[in-house]
């Protein structure tokens, strides 16, 4: 049985082997996990990405280590910004890379839209969740399906609810696949650094005061002395918003 990283490919990896990992990988830089991850799972492993800062600062990373293996994904939720869709094809165009969009079963966005006005994530928090679960999380759960794990851009400095991430995690909600986050100790400043030297293409809402995009209707540029999460979900006044995509109950003590 072929084995890399002391890690067995052919079954899921468990918790302590997360753990142990995660304990021997926690000085690594975000290439060198990125380099791991590619090499151990190869096209079983993917990036979601909203081709936001960090994710296409990952994408650059990934196809200098293996173009051919390099795996992205997205969720297209119907309501995104123009340039969103336009810095997803000068990525396509740069790298050279497929990008496999997933969007929102047409039957379950019917039926909300004919149960609810199309604007409905402003009435409650209820609504908002269940236009993001419609949108974004049932597509995720497809795109994960068959897959042995997937990166994200998270870091611990972006919100709360992210503070405790590790580079290395259990992805509980999708069977235990790992979760790699290889971005998560790096600030602000090392992303946009990262972008510059490396002239990769971004999202043309960063320049307008946009730190964190997601659908057009809930997004908002903030003040330079705002959080940076606040111009998600505007209206809300949580501190803890998030779509759903990296909600955990496994992590809620």
């Amino acid at each position: 049985m072929e084995k890399k990283a002391g890690l067995s490919i052919a079954t899921r990896i468990t918790r302590i082997e997360v753990q142990n990992l995660g304990k021997s990988m926690r000085d690594k830089s975000a290439a060198e996990i990125l380099r791991w991850a590619i090499e151990t799972y190869g096209e079983r492993i993917a990036l979601a990405s909203s081709f936001g800062a960090e994710d296409v600062a990952i994408i650059d990373m990934m196809s200098k280590i293996d173009r051919d293996k390099t795996r992205v994904f997205t969720l297209d939720t119907g309501r995104l910004n123009q340039e969103t869709y336009d810095v997803m094809d000068e990525i396509r165009k740069k790298y050279g890379i497929l990008v496999d969009v997933y969007c929102p079963d047409h039957h379950e966005l019917e039926s909300m839209l004919r149960t609810h006005r199309m604007n409905l994530m402003y009435d409650s928090v209820e609504n908002r969740k269940l236009c993001c679960e419609i949108r974004k999380v049932h597509p995720l759960d497809r795109a994960l399906r068959n897959m042995s794990g997937w990166i994200t851009g998270l870091r611990r400095q972006q919100t709360f609810t992210r503070s405790a991430i590790d580079k290395i995690e259990i992805d509980s909600i999708h069977n235990d696949i790992i979760k790699i986050n290889p971005l998560a100790d790096w600030d602000n400043d090392m992303v946009w650094s990262y972008i510059k030297q490396n002239d990769v293409p971004y999202n043309k809402l960063h320049d307008k005061g946009y730190p964190s995009i997601g659908c057009e209707p809930c997004t908002r540029a903030v003040e330079p002395n705002e959080d940076p999460r606040s111009g998600r979900w505007w209206w809300e006044s949580s501190a803890h918003k998030e779509c759903g995509l990296h909600w955990d109950p496994a992590k809620i003590k």
